[in-house]
């Protein structure tokens, strides 16, 4: 991961960002991502012209992959 100081809107245009289709809106927790040639950069979806953290694509795979796979679930023991 990296930062690059960047605002995510110079680093990819409005419409490359997107939210997870999991992703209702309604609790304003939200991040998202754009798809840029070499990394994946993130957001926060209340901060939009703020800054993104860029992730080499491989690891965004292995990060979306896990998530998939239930690995960051929330223990909900008491």
């Amino acid at each position: 991961m990296t930062t690059t100081g960047m605002k995510a809107t110079d680093m990819a245009p409005e419409e490359a960002w997107f939210k997870s289709s999991h992703s209702s809106g309604s609790e304003g927790n939200c991040i998202e991502a754009a798809y840029l040639p070499t990394a994946v950069g993130v957001r926060d979806s209340k901060d939009v012209t703020g800054p993104a953290l860029v992730f080499p694509r491989s690891s965004w795979n292995c990060f979306v992959a896990g998530v998939r796979a239930g690995e960051f679930e929330a223990d909900t023991r008491s």
